[in-house]
C-alpha cells in the first residue's frame, strides 16, 4: 500500500532529524546539521535492500517516490531561504559563497549530463524513405 511508503518516508525523516541534532550537539552547535541529507540517504538504503529482498512492493515503492519528490524540493526550498537570510546578514563573503556555488554549479550541469550517457539513437526516416544525400559543398564543380 502507498501508506507503508509514506510510513517508511516518515521513519526515515525522524531518525534522519535525530542523527542530525545528535550531530550538532556533538560539534557545538545548537541546530540540526545534515539531518535532511542523512534522512534521505537513509530512505535510498532501506528501499533499496527491501527492494532486493522483494518485501517492498511496486504500490509501496509509488508511496515514497510521490512523497520523495515533494518533499526534497519543499525541503530544500525552506532551507536555501533560511540560508539566503543568514547570508545577507553574514556579510559580503557569504554572499558571494552562494553566488560562486550557484554559478560553478550551473556551469557544470553540460558537463555533468554527458557523464554516463548514451549516444541518442539514429533518426528515423520519415515515412520509410531514406534521407536525401547531403551534397559535398568541399570540391568545387566545373561545368
Amino acid at each position: 500500500m502507498v501508506i507503508y511508503g509514506v510510513a517508511l518516508l516518515a521513519g526515515c525523516m525522524l531518525v534522519g532529524a535525530l542523527i542530525g541534532e545528535l550531530i550538532g550537539l556533538l560539534i557545538g552547535i545548537d541546530a540540526n546539521v545534515g539531518g535532511v541529507g542523512i534522512s534521505m540517504l537513509l530512505l535510498i538504503a532501506v528501499a533499496a535492500k527491501g527492494q532486493a529482498s522483494g518485501r517492498l512492493r511496486p504500490i509501496s515503492q509509488s508511496g515514497i517516490t510521490f512523497w520523495s519528490g515533494i518533499y526534497i524540493p519543499v525541503v530544500v526550498a525552506m532551507a536555501a531561504s533560511q540560508n539566503a537570510v543568514a547570508a545577507v546578514r553574514g556579510g559580503t563573503a557569504a554572499v558571494l559563497a552562494g553566488v560562486l556555488a550557484v554559478a560553478v554549479s550551473c556551469a557544470l550541469v553540460p558537463v555533468l549530463s554527458r557523464i554516463g550517457g548514451e549516444p541518442p539513437p539514429p533518426l528515423e526516416p520519415v515515412g520509410g524513405q531514406p534521407p536525401p544525400p547531403v551534397p559535398d559543398t568541399d570540391v568545387e564543380q566545373s561545368a
